[in-house]
C-alpha cells in the first residue's frame, strides 16, 4: 500500500516538518540510509508538550507525546526523500527520550507511542529495534523526544 494512503486511511496528520533551531540539519542521507535528528514532542496546535513523567504528566500523557514526536518524524523522513515516504524501505531504530522523574519507571510504556505509530504508517517495513531512556531534564522543557534511523530503497 502506498504509505500516503495509509497514513489518510489512519486518520492522521503530519506536521509541517519543522527548520532546525541549533547549528544541525533534521536529516541526512548516507548511501541508502536516513538519519532523522531528534524530534521533541509538540501538539497539533504547534505548542510543545511540556512536563516530566512521573509529577506533571502520566504515562499516557507521555505515550501521546510519543506519538507526535513519531508524526514529525515521518514529516521530516518525508522532507528528505522530495515527498516520496514510499522511498522508505524499512525504519531501523527509534531512540526514545522520557524527560522524567527518578523515580519514574514505564519509559518503554511512553515510547510505544512513537514504535506504534511508525509501525502502523509503515506495517512490517516499520518493525525497528529501540531504546527508551529517562532523562532528567529535556530541550525547552518538552516531555518526550525521539530520532530514527531509516533504510532507504
Amino acid at each position: 500500500m502506498n504509505i500516503e494512503d495509509k497514513i489518510k486511511e489512519l486518520n492522521l496528520v503530519l506536521p509541517v516538518a519543522a527548520n532546525p533551531v541549533g547549528s544541525y540539519v533534521a536529516a541526512k542521507i548516507i548511501n541508502n540510509l536516513l538519519y532523522i535528528s531528534g524530534q521533541v514532542s509538540i501538539n497539533e496546535n504547534g505548542e510543545l508538550i511540556k512536563g516530566k513523567l512521573g509529577k506533571e504528566l502520566n504515562t499516557d500523557d507521555g505515550y501521546k507525546a510519543a506519538e507526535r514526536c513519531a508524526l514529525n518524524i515521518i514529516s521530516q523522513a518525508k522532507k528528505a526523500c522530495d515527498g516520496d515516504l514510499n522511498r522508505i524501505k524499512s525504519c531501523i531504530k527509534l531512540t526514545g527520550f522520557v524527560n522524567s522523574t527518578n523515580d519514574f519507571i514505564e519509559q518503554p510504556k511512553v515510547i510505544n507511542g512513537a514504535s506504534d505509530i511508525v509501525s502502523k504508517v509503515f506495517g512490517n517495513n516499520g518493525k525497528h529495534t529501540r531504546a527508551a531512556v529517562s532523562a532528567n531534564s529535556l530541550p525547552l522543557g518538552v516531555a518526550v523526544e525521539v530520532d530514527a534511523i531509516f533504510e532507504l530503497n
